[in-house]
């Protein structure tokens, strides 16, 4: 079994497609279904079952493919540690964001991050905190940054608090709020809410706290970006509570404070086991230390 193979295999998983993958590997097609065929050969069992429309994992395939993207990382990383050690960051660095971040400039960090070390590869994806430290665990991502609930625990990775910050009421120009200096749950309570879906940890932050002081609430739309939040809002669709830190970015709307609002917190995480040394090279230029 050969790294190359694995490459081939997982590049077929994630294109569908023997021909896209021998164009993400830079390699004839001919030769890249030969090596798949010799691989399974030596696995003794077919990894992909192909028809003239599509190609698809076996359940055999299924089961290989998380072990064989395991040991592509593990090799990257084992080449990076080496470059390391000879004082040389390369590999890769993959980040995970939730879309409201504040405590980080992440734009700004990363053109630092880029012009120190210009051999990394570098991916970002946004997503919610819930999935963000799952894929840290997994290995998927090095970094992620995520906002929480006061009360959340985070285990099984390692962490770092970088911000508390507050929740306000967003509401649009025209509402009857937008002219009070305050306003308590209890009188949101009363509204139809914009917010994001059931189940995320931006979510929980609001419903812990109506919860708590006993508040029942009507969330109307659930959405998944903060932006298109403020965006239903602004048309009067209901109101919000989004991060007091986050709140300057949006435009169209009337941010009222919150007397007993919710709080969160802003952490950075990387795996248990510890960082690789782009995410060490990384959590350096925003001054974490470990």
């Amino acid at each position: 079994m050969e790294l190359q193979q694995l490459r081939y295999v997982v590049a077929v998983a994630e294109t569908n497609s023997f021909t896209r993958a021998a164009e993400r590997c830079l390699v004839v097609q001919s030769a890249l279904s030969h090596q798949i065929a010799r691989l399974e050969r030596e696995l003794g069992a077919r990894l992909f079952e192909r028809t003239s429309r599509r190609v698809r994992l076996t359940p055999a395939g299924a089961a290989f493919l998380p072990a064989a993207r395991q040991c592509l990382d593990a090799a990257e990383r084992a080449a990076a540690e080496v470059a390391a050690a000879v004082g040389e960051v390369r590999g890769r660095l993959a980040l995970g964001t939730i879309p409201t971040v504040t405590a980080v400039d992440l734009p700004r960090a990363l053109r630092e991050f880029r012009g120190r070390y210009p051999h990394v590869r570098i991916s970002l994806r946004v997503g919610g905190s819930d999935d963000l430290v799952a894929q840290v665990k997994e290995g998927t991502l090095d970094v992620a940054f995520l906002g929480l609930p006061t009360t959340a625990r985070l285990d099984g990775v390692a962490s770092c608090e970088l911000l508390r910050d507050r929740l306000l009421a967003v509401v649009a120009p025209d509402h009857p709020l937008a002219g009070e200096p305050s306003v308590t749950l209890r009188r949101l309570a009363g509204e139809v809410f914009v917010d994001l879906p059931a189940g995320t940890a931006g979510r929980a932050q609001s419903d812990l706290a109506f919860a708590a002081a006993g508040l029942v609430r009507d969330v109307a739309f659930e959405v998944t970006t903060a932006d298109f939040i403020g965006r239903l809002v602004e048309q009067g669709l209901g109101v919000a509570m989004l991060p007091a830190a986050y709140a300057p970015q949006l435009t169209g709307v009337v941010t009222v404070e919150v007397a007993d609002a919710a709080a969160r917190v802003e952490h950075v995480t990387w795996s248990a086991s510890g960082p690789t040394p782009a995410a060490t090279a990384f959590l350096d230029v925003l001054g974490i230390t470990r």
